[in-house]
């Protein structure tokens, strides 16, 4: 393919000792100097390989970025230098196939207008790059230069078209290990991060979060969003980490409670978190006059294993998942060894108690014919009555090398195949059983072991009728659970404009309201943030704002500030300062001013910009739920067939893993029971 009488050139690859290093780069003490509709464009033309000059898709035009990772490694594959290349795609949105951004619509910022940018950032997972000008043929798949218009494999004749959906399905490919997109307002999303466990042979997730953390910081990115939805041992990641730290895993990078599925506010995420991570494991280790459940067995085995007291879900969480985190750490076995080996200094039973408990664990071994193994499980079972839950595990956790009557010594072992603790009386002294190769407390279970109690224990706290069927089920407990899982939005704000008057100590830094004299007067996007001169003038002001607004909304294109609200008859020529003052001194504190005026041209909002008024699309709709919800929060939901309220399906009794019905009346309609009546389709499929 030929553009302006030739071909594109390949781009040619600089070696990895020039480029910047992904681990550091930018420097974490860089601090935005502009607004990130004016930064975002610097920092391409500083820093990117630049685009051709007549573009095939000027309406998805791609930069690259290339990195070296840390310094010379020698952990790429085939012993290369490890380097990653990032791809930034300026996409226009008035050419998209999709307009509207459904992420903004479930994270609470449906109401802002359509930007007229958004900038995607990506590291693809197999270490190309978007712009690297191959593409895939869209006949037999096989990867062909940008510049070819005939693929050689099955002679297909590529059009701009199928490199349009190429591009596309780039930007929707769910193997990244970094897709983030920023609205050219400062609003974003973090699409994707995948590190090692997502395919990343070099790069960590750590790694990813802290490269884009950096970015967004250097760039002025106002606030991102992202959908947690993050999996870890096949588990929600989301409920595992905030029980452990009491945020979710993006919470190490600052983010927060965004805006909570089914109608749960901030303060009651914050209250489950708190209530699971507390939960006493003792109101499930007593339950008398019940029998004793698997669950009660889990959390004492790992109570005894442990050299520190686990008091509560986050104690027993922590621990465990620090065991699978050691499991194939060389030095697992001889630390876990010398941390056993004090427990005993910390014990706070009588020597009469320890013997007395002893002697009765000796006399099951004893009764056990031949050469039989009894678990733990069972011999605490067999001694229960003898002494208090908490000094039983104490003597199962030291029984092994005690020496018993007729010149018997316990041993222990960890069973392969169950993964309990078994012990036994084999003959011996306490010298021979000592001087093997396992520590004083049997070998800590393997990693597959520790998973299937990880996933045991987490969903006990989903589904305990299944895990304790006969036991007392704690509600709160289960309630605290689904409300955390039922929070996947969180935002970070990073408030750029506090460090612009670092960046510009001489100029003035103002937050920019816009207020419309004319339809659509209901347009409110988020204040723009300007950078004038420190005697800029109230014209000034009227023509950098005009300027900002048009640059950052397609609504917008035509706007014209006419009056600083407030400040009417007062004449054009006036120094801002000398009506505001200045206080760029107090970075929290910028000043903020409002502007009005209209869109010139724009017939009264009748003109075809008007589909941009806002993120959510045209559409017009209604969500009244009994959870409370009252905007779409991306959870499933239908619509009443009679007034055409939507609810979430499973507000109204259907349960997720059912098809939604063909009909569905509402309870306020006439529909039977609480949640309204549904008619579903016929036939057994």
């Amino acid at each position: 393919m030929v553009v302006n009488g030739r071909p594109l050139k390949r781009m040619k690859r600089r070696v990895t000792a020039d480029l910047n290093d992904f681990l550091t780069f930018p420097s974490g003490d860089l601090t935005p100097t502009a607004p990130f509709r004016t930064s975002v464009r610097e920092f391409l033309l500083r820093h990117a390989l630049l685009p051709p000059p007549s573009s095939l898709l000027p309406h998805l035009m791609t930069w690259q970025i290339l990195f070296r990772v840390g310094e010379q490694t020698s952990s790429a594959v085939g012993g290369g230098d490890a380097s990653v290349c990032l791809d930034v795609v300026e996409e226009d949105v008035i050419r998209s196939r999709s307009v509207y951004c459904d992420q903004c619509r479930v994270v609470g910022w449906s109401g802002n207008p359509v930007c007229g940018k958004r900038y995607h950032f990506i590291i693809k997972g197999d270490g190309a790059s978007i712009g690297g000008y191959n593409k895939s043929c869209a006949g037999c798949g096989a990867s062909l230069h940008l510049s070819d218009s005939r693929c050689k494999t099955c002679n297909h004749v590529m059009t701009t078209e199928d490199i349009e959906d190429w591009m596309y399905n780039q930007l929707d490919d769910t193997n990244h290990l970094l897709h983030g997109v920023v609205h050219v307002n400062g609003y974003g999303h973090l699409l994707r991060v995948n590190g090692r466990e997502g395919g990343s042979r070099v790069l960590s997730g750590t790694h990813i979060m802290d490269f884009w953390d950096r970015l967004c910081k250097v760039l002025g990115v106002r606030q991102v969003s992202v959908m947690d939805v993050s999996k870890k041992y096949g588990l929600d990641f989301r409920l595992l980490h905030s029980i452990i730290k009491g945020h979710p895993w993006y919470g190490d990078w600052g983010y927060k409670f965004g805006a909570g599925s089914y109608g749960i506010t901030l303060e009651a995420y914050n209250t489950a978190i708190e209530t699971l991570a507390n939960t006493p494991l003792s109101t499930l280790s007593h339950q008398p006059r019940k029998p004793r459940t698997h669950l009660q067995d889990s959390i004492s085995f790992y109570q005894s294993l442990s050299d520190h007291k686990l008091l509560t879900f986050r104690d027993l969480f922590q621990y465990l998942t620090t065991l699978i985190h050691d499991a194939n750490k060389a030095d697992f076995r001889s630390s876990k060894k010398a941390k056993l080996s004090d427990s005993r200094v910390l014990c706070a039973w009588s020597m009469g108690d320890i013997l007395r408990v002893e002697e009765a664990m000796f006399r099951v071994l004893r009764a056990v014919s031949g050469s039989a193994w009894v678990s733990w499980r069972s011999l605490r079972g067999a001694v229960c009555r003898v002494g208090r839950p908490e000094l039983l595990d104490y003597c199962l956790k030291e029984l092994k090398g005690k020496q018993a009557a007729d010149e018997m010594v316990v041993n222990a072992r960890l069973n392969p195949d169950s993964g309990s603790i078994e012990y036994r009386l084999e003959p011996g002294s306490v010298n021979s059983i000592s001087m093997t190769n396992n520590p004083k407390f049997p070998n800590c279970p393997s990693e597959d072991h520790l998973l299937r109690d990880l996933r045991f224990l987490y969903e006990s706290l989903l589904h305990p009728q299944h895990t304790t069927p006969h036991h007392i089920t704690n509600q709160n407990q289960t309630s605290s659970a689904q409300k955390i899982l039922d929070c996947k939005q969180f935002v970070k704000n990073y408030h750029p404009e506090h460090q612009f008057p670092n960046s510009n100590p001489h100029s003035l830094i103002l937050n920019c309201k816009l207020q419309l004299t004319e339809e659509p007067t209901t347009i409110n996007p988020p204040p723009e943030h300007l950078i004038l001169s420190s005697n800029a003038t109230i014209h000034d002001l009227k023509t950098e704002s005009s300027k900002a607004f048009q640059d950052v909304y397609l609504l917008l294109r035509r706007f014209e500030a006419d009056e600083l609200v407030g400040y009417g008859g007062v004449d054009e020529s006036t120094q801002i300062k000398l009506l505001i003052g200045s206080n760029n001194n107090n970075n929290n504190n910028i000043n903020t001013i409002t502007v009005s005026g209209k869109c010139v041209g724009n017939g009264n909002g009748k003109s075809g910009l008007t589909r941009y008024r806002m993120e959510r699309g045209v559409e017009t709709w209604t969500l009244d739920c009994r959870c409370g919800a009252k905007d779409d929060d991306g959870e499933r939901m239908l619509a009443c067939d009679g007034c055409g309220v939507w609810q979430h399906t499973r507000c109204v009794g259907i349960d997720d893993l059912c098809s939604v019905p063909v009909k569905f009346v509402c309870c306020k309609c006439g529909g039977d029971g609480g949640g309204g009546r549904a008619v579903n389709r016929g036939g057994g499929g």
